[in-house]
């Protein structure tokens, strides 16, 4: 496991976000952050390190539309899956809430089931894309971008295309070690030229950049002949 992913959810039905809140936490699997207004929505998507992995979006709130407020989120550059809840189903509704960037559609009532199956079925999209940021003891990890960035003390680090390769990889191995000829494989790709020396340098370097004492590493960890990415680990502040 990775971590609870954090999940804004905008409705003004008390009762329901009540519930979806309490649901969505049970299982350990979503961290939910509840939102009655589309002003307390900007706020919490605009707040320093605020990260959400996807949005579960009430069309009808009592100070905007939903669909205007998610096409506003696609030009301010928020790109994670953004899930529309409301009480109408026809096509004219659905095909508009999909023309504002939204990826989903769902309409009240619904079955809680199939609403967390086409979460899981959203983000296992979003984590393949470019779009991804991901969670790294203390850094938000964005690939495409080849990024860290510690909100806590506003560091950024710099990795190069190999080292955003191999966090990449481990993190999506979901806590569990990856021998060392698979990451090479999958990082380097078939080439001979290529040893589990060049992996080793590359895993030494990258442990110089993100642990605060590279010689007792707790994010990057060595284990079961490979390596293993501790996601929820947070590294002390050097």
């Amino acid at each position: 496991m990775t971590g609870p992913r954090p999940v804004l959810i905008v409705d003004d039905d008390p009762a329901l976000l009540a519930t979806l809140a309490e649901q969505l936490a049970l299982e350990g699997e979503f961290a939910p952050v509840e939102a009655a207004t589309l002003a307390d929505a900007d706020a919490k998507l605009s707040a320093e390190g605020a990260r959400f992995d996807i949005v579960l979006l009430d069309i009808g709130l009592p100070d905007g539309d939903g669909r205007e407020f998610c096409a506003r989120m696609r030009r301010l550059g928020h790109r994670m899956p953004i899930v529309m809840l409301t009480g109408s189903d026809s096509e004219s509704d659905v095909v508009s809430g999909l023309d504002a960037g939204a990826n989903d559609y769902i309409a009240k009532p619904f079955r809680l089931n199939e609403l967390l199956a086409r979460m899981r079925a959203q983000l296992r999209g979003y984590d393949s894309s470019e779009d991804a940021v991901f969670k790294v003891g203390p850094y938000l990890f964005r690939p495409s971008a080849k990024q860290l960035h510690d909100p806590a003390r506003g560091k950024r680090i710099r990795l190069t295309e190999k080292e955003a390769a191999i966090l990449k990889f481990l993190y999506r191995a979901g806590g569990r070690p990856v021998p060392r000829t698979v990451l090479l494989n999958d990082v380097w790709g078939y080439n001979s030229n290529v040893t589990t020396h060049t992996l080793e340098t590359h895993i030494y370097r990258l442990r110089q950049k993100i642990e605060p004492n590279p010689a007792e590493a707790r994010l990057l960890v060595t284990e079961g002949g490979g390596y293993r990415l501790e996601p929820s680990a947070e590294a002390e502040a050097g």
